[in-house]
């Protein structure tokens, strides 16, 4: 096969978990007396981490100090509250189980705080469904730098030119790229095709099955 591991990103891409972070922090809002937004406009609040989506979500004006408050308070508020919405899409669980089966190295990298990330992973998936799963960690620069893909090459001990790299936003596209892996889009997630495109997709996906194809 051309391609010997696969990086996957999380929220949008193997799980749909926009309904529950909408309300994890549309609580954490009202709570402070803020206004709170429909599930859809957080297609474009999440992709970022936990500050960066309290930021987008607050007040404008919103001070830092704030921020780190809402950020603080949504933590507890989305520990207790992932499981309730939030499934893999269509045809993930079958496409991981024929990845294992022909033997690639699978990894998985978010910019969600690297704890929800790890349990969420092995909640949904299973404790051995991949060889690293990577959250946000202190001192490891978030996505769309290419350090934490890079570190999953080096890991692996596999050439990023190997790799495929699969997500759902510009974040996601601009990462796998500057890492120097086969970058592709998938339409199922919480942005349109066109942006994906825009931050240079490789390929789009419209089915977790049609994965299957490029490894041929």
């Amino acid at each position: 096969m051309r391609y010997r591991g696969v990086v996957f990103d999380f929220d949008g891409t193997l799980l749909d978990t926009l309904e529950d972070l909408a309300d994890s922090v549309n609580q954490v809002l009202a709570e402070r007396g803020l206004p709170i937004h429909p599930v859809d406009p957080y297609r474009y609040f999440v992709g970022d981490g936990m500050e960066n989506l309290v930021c987008r979500a607050a007040p404008p004006g919103t001070d830092d100090a704030e921020v780190k408050t809402l950020a603080k308070r949504l933590t507890d508020v989305y520990a207790a509250g992932w499981a309730r919405k939030t499934r893999p899409y269509d045809g993930i669980v079958p496409l991981l189980a024929e990845l294992r089966r022909r033997r690639l190295a699978l990894a998985l990298l978010s910019n969600k705080p690297d704890h929800f990330t790890k349990i969420m992973a092995s909640h949904y998936f299973g404790a051995s469904a991949f060889d690293l799963v990577f959250g946000a960690r202190e001192g490891v620069p978030k996505k769309p730098d290419p350090a934490a893909a890079l570190e999953i090459a080096e890991k692996l001990r596999i050439a990023p030119a190997d790799f495929l790299y699969f997500g759902d936003t510009n974040t996601d596209m601009r990462t796998g790229l500057a890492a120097g892996m086969m970058t592709i889009g998938v339409s199922w997630g919480f942005r349109p095709v066109a942006e994906l495109l825009e931050a240079g997709a490789v390929a789009i996906l419209n089915h977790p099955g049609e994965a299957l194809a490029l490894l041929e």
